[in-house]
């Protein structure tokens, strides 16, 4: 069992009584607009961190983010490749901390929270998230550490990244990994578009400018010969069944994050509407199944 065994499951008996006193925030969303560097409290002061029991530092959901090195079939926008493991940062990683944290009685660390991909650091996280991966380029220690990782219990979300080239891509890369195995493309019907809010379509979160310039959920300037531009969501399993990655593909989440404060249309069509309650449902679902 991983380093973290125990502590997932003290994590995962916290989620029994968490979950449903979410998103009351729009009001402090829409403050914070005027503030996109910081958070508000509802006395309109700026609020960037909060303390963690130092007893329990360990015993705290880290979103930890993997960051990696780009290579592949060159990316750039329009390409599907993106600005890779730093897209988003640090502010979609600190907001969605904030808002785990604010919305349910999940003990979360606050920031950003880069790690590398090692057994080491791997060990200290039950979940991880990666973005951007249109040109991961992963060292052959790195396949051999997130494969061990996966098969040991831990959980990996994969998010931002668009089109049939970059599909292509991560795919190559996935193989690396796991040679033998196929991602299991999901229907609407899976438990994880139900574990807390019930979604009655795939949610699909846009990259921030797209939606504002011309209010549509998906990123046209990328190539959908094969797959079409509708939201993915395939899953990798490991023997036993147990769903071991969640592959969001033509999805931004971080910008769901990120952006929530650009004005109040994206923030209660897209952040609070899509991005916060699925991710919700991510987590759970991964921490209980």
């Amino acid at each position: 069992m991983q380093p973290w065994g125990r502590r997932l499951r003290w994590i995962t008996g916290r989620l029994a009584g968490a979950l449903l006193v979410l998103l009351p925030c729009a009001s402090r969303a829409q403050r914070r607009a005027q503030d996109p560097a910081g958070y508000l409290d509802d006395l309109g002061n700026q609020v960037t961190d909060w303390p963690v029991n130092p007893a329990f530092k360990e015993d705290v959901f880290t979103f930890a983010r993997l960051r990696y090195q780009t290579g592949g079939f060159g990316g750039g926008f329009g390409r599907g490749g993106g600005r890779g493991w730093t897209d988003d940062t640090p502010l979609a990683d600190t907001m969605l901390a904030f808002r785990v944290h604010q919305i349910t009685s999940i003990a979360v660390r606050p920031g950003l929270n880069p790690i590398d991909i090692t057994k080491e650091d791997l060990a200290r996280y039950p979940f991880v998230y990666i973005a951007g991966v249109g040109r991961i380029a992963l060292r052959e220690d790195e396949v051999a550490s997130l494969r061990d990782y996966l098969l040991n219990g831990g959980f990996m979300m994969v998010d931002d990244f668009w089109g049939d080239s970059a599909w292509n891509h991560f795919a190559g890369e996935l193989k690396r990994i796991f040679p033998r195995r196929e991602p299991v493309e999901l229907t609407l019907d899976h438990p994880i578009f139900h574990a807390v809010y019930n979604f009655k379509s795939k949610p699909q979160m846009p990259t921030a400018g797209v939606y504002s310039n011309f209010g549509i959920l998906y990123d046209p300037n990328y190539d959908y010969n094969v797959m079409t531009h509708d939201p993915h969501y395939f899953a990798l399993y490991d023997d036993k069944g147990r769903m071991m990655m969640l592959i969001c593909h033509n999805n931004h989440y971080g910008d769901g994050w990120e952006h929530e404060g650009d004005d109040p249309t994206y923030f209660h069509a897209i952040s609070e509407g899509m991005a916060y309650p699925m991710f919700i449902n991510i987590l759970v679902y991964a921490m209980s199944h």
